[in-house]
């Protein structure tokens, strides 16, 4: 059974700035570098090469910690307000939307024990910044006391089957689907803005028709608000590791794969029309469109206008940028080796593993044994104090 190196990395810098203009936020937050979760289609397995690293197996089975996320994400924060003399409203508006969780998942399973995403919330939360969240994790419940004590915060579920079999094949240490839908139903039951990314779609694999309208019924169902629907791409590394894992798990599509993506990273013409009409229809259907009447009877969605041709479902609006984002701060190697953990079976057994950031992981104490199903709770509940600007924790009442 292959084992999971955890190692330390030190971050340039968190909060990094996104160049690409189609992308629908301003700045990007990942903790982490690789994932657990083993998604054999992520795009963000072709980041690996920026380190001198494959997009293949070590994708996720070698994950990268930024032990210095949460401090420099402080700094930067500290430096940006002093520049508006502290006044956080200004220094809401000047940096707009942080997204967490755009090439790795914030919340994969290593997440329970260093809470590093949980500690970057506490400060985008005390800075008052318009945050989103993207993973497929049940883990984000752990954070509600966070969550919802802020003004402007969403949470996007990725999920793009209720196919337990594709789900366990392709996916092979990610959440049950049918946990990820209980995840968008809790979220809304608390008043988050919550949304589901069936992204990406998979052809002949999860494309057809009852297939989809079966998981935005459950969307819908759960109380999403919004849906995002993309189709697979697939850059020259993601295609190779993905083909093989075809090969192996459903050998029978590899030749309508091999000639839908024949020297593209995209889906044939054809095909991406064929189903853009039926990815509209079905969330017209649901009402998860995310479209509103803007300013002047303009169709919007709430990441604001969008362009004719790039309604959320359309590919062509969120095929590229993916590989635009920015490269600054992705964190240097510091030589330090972690924990090293079998590959688990389900998401439920790898949150009992105990992590330790020195030493090989040890059996976990009894306090440690979380029910199976249960989620891991906050090392501590979070203090009124930790979201409060200092300004405001050292101002009185006249």
């Amino acid at each position: 059974m292959t084992k999971t190196i955890y190692e330390e990395i030190t971050a340039k810098q968190t909060l990094n700035r996104v160049k690409e203009k189609k992308m629908p936020f301003d700045w990007s937050i990942n903790p982490y570098r690789g994932c657990a979760h083993g998604c054999s289609f992520c795009y963000a397995r072709a980041f690996q090469s920026f380190i001198g690293m494959g997009a293949q197996d070590e994708f996720q089975h070698h994950i990268f910690i930024k032990n210095n996320a949460v401090e420099a994400l402080e700094a930067q924060l500290a430096v940006i307000a002093g520049k508006f003399c502290h006044d956080i409203e200004a220094v809401r508006r000047h940096i707009g939307q942080v997204t967490i969780g755009t090439a790795t998942d914030p919340y994969q399973p290593v997440e329970s024990k260093t809470e590093i995403t949980r500690e970057c919330l506490k400060l985008l939360a005390k800075y008052r910044i318009s945050t989103s969240i993207t993973t497929r994790s049940p883990l984000v419940l752990r954070d509600l006391d966070i969550l919802t004590r802020m003004d402007q915060v969403s949470v996007n579920i990725s999920i793009n089957t209720m196919d337990n079999n594709v789900i366990h094949k392709l996916e092979p240490a990610s959440p049950h689907p049918a946990k990820r839908m209980e995840t968008v139903q809790r979220l809304s039951q608390h008043g988050i803005r919550t949304r589901i990314f069936a992204a990406p779609v998979l052809p002949f694999l999860t494309d057809r028709e009852e297939q989809m309208n079966q998981l935005l019924y459950a969307a819908k169902e759960a109380g999403a608000d919004f849906a995002m629907i993309s189709l697979l791409r697939l850059s020259r590394d993601v295609k190779e590791w993905y083909m093989q894992t075809l090969r192996h798990q459903f050998p029978e599509v590899v030749s309508l794969y091999a000639k839908l993506y024949s020297g593209s990273a995209y889906a044939e013409d054809s095909y991406v029309t064929s189903f853009k009409d039926l990815a509209q229809k079905l969330l017209m259907k649901y009402d998860l469109t995310g479209m509103s009447s803007g300013p002047g009877g303009r169709a919007s969605n709430q990441f604001g206008p969008i362009a004719e041709n790039e309604a959320p479902w359309a590919v062509s609006a969120i095929k590229t940028g993916e590989d635009q984002l920015s490269k600054a701060g992705e964190g240097q190697r510091s030589g330090s080796s972690l924990s090293v953990l079998e590959k688990p079976g389900d998401f439920e057994t790898l949150c009992e593993n105990s992590y330790n950031k020195n030493t090989a992981c040890s059996a976990p104490t009894p306090t440690e044994v979380k029910r199976k199903g249960k989620l891991p709770v906050p090392s501590s509940p979070v203090e009124q104090e930790e979201l409060m600007p200092e300004i405001e924790q050292l101002s009185f009442p006249f």
